[in-house]
């Protein structure tokens, strides 16, 4: 169908897939799916991506395909980005040739700073950010992306290549994790993320918006915890900073297999979520925050408010 469009996300751990549908000037969502790749598990640190992972990625975007294939999506209507694992790699090249010879899916490797910038978006689409300043962080498996905004403008930006499965490979040695190991991440922390304190102490912002991934799990099991009910297409859900520190204290003790009963915990974020709530933490504890948000849209979703301001642009051309 000609009004279909596609949009993947190749991330370092999960590969998502948005299908929208064009309606008036704009797009309907009418199919999401995601699946955990991790394309960066054993070479993200040294900059390569191993078979194992090219395999898995190979796969993924089969599935993909096939879906495409069962929507009426033509690959020429298809969006997919590279993120970090694919832009720091010296054969994400390859690969990304690899999957378009396979697929004739074409996958765009983009810059840090154009990601954070779809990240806004996406986060802009579900909550209007209003007129406080935010600091939104997104986690992802290779990079963490933050970006100090309001609804009108972006104040500041950068992409950290400090991601989940970077720091899990560098840091955890034990399950449950060492207090020694959590000293050491914060070390690192405090080291690797200068920028950000310099622009937290210039802009000042007051609310620390998550989005999507780790936020989405710890969402999930603050609601369950407190009993609050929500429906999946929410595009804002529930956490609190108390509620945060709860749950990140009780991950502190657990291991793999004690992780994974915790009612809310899924299997794609149980390895990478201690390290990535030790983030979230010092972050919580080096600037003051009023409260914590929760988006459940991010860089797919922000590529698609970027692609329906393009189709309004050309619609009000004629």
């Amino acid at each position: 169908m000609q009004n279909r469009i596609a949009i993947i996300d190749l991330g370092t751990n999960t590969f998502h897939l948005l299908i929208a549908e064009g309606s008036g000037n704009g797009y309907n969502i009418i199919l999401r799916d995601r699946l955990a790749v991790k394309i960066g598990m054993g070479g993200i640190n040294n900059g390569v991506i191993t078979e194992s992972g090219l395999q898995r990625a190979l796969l993924a975007m089969q599935s993909f395909k096939n879906i495409l294939d069962g929507h009426g999506v033509d690959v020429k209507n298809t969006y997919a980005f590279g993120t970090s694992a694919l832009r720091n790699a010296r054969n994400g090249q390859e690969i990304v040739d690899k999957i378009r010879s396979i697929t004739g899916i074409g996958i765009s490797i983009i810059p840090g700073d154009q990601e954070a910038h779809y990240i806004y978006l996406g986060v802009r689409a579900a909550l209007g950010l209003g007129h406080d300043k935010n600091l939104i962080i997104d986690i992802g498996g290779g990079s963490v992306e933050f970006i100090i905004a309001d609804h009108d403008q972006v104040f500041w930006k950068q992409s950290f290549e400090i991601g989940a499965q970077r720091l899990l490979e560098m840091f955890q040695k034990h399950d449950p994790i060492h207090p020694a190991e959590v000293s050491e991440l914060e070390a690192y922390f405090h080291k690797s993320l200068e920028p950000l304190f310099q622009a937290l102490q210039k802009f000042n912002p007051s609310i620390l918006v998550g989005s999507s991934g780790t936020f989405d799990t710890l969402s999930d099991i603050f609601c369950i915890t407190h009993h609050i009910e929500k429906s999946p297409e929410e595009v804002e859900t529930p956490l609190s900073i108390e509620g945060f520190y709860e749950i990140h204290k009780d991950l502190l003790l657990k291991n793999r297999e004690q992780r994974m009963l915790i009612p809310g915990m899924i299997e794609m974020r149980v390895d990478m979520i201690v390290v990535a709530c030790c983030l979230v933490k010092f972050l919580l504890e080096s600037h003051h925050f009023a409260r914590i948000r929760v988006s459940t849209y991010s860089l797919k979703e922000g590529v698609l408010a970027y692609l329906t301001d393009q189709l309004k642009a050309r619609t009000s051309d004629y």
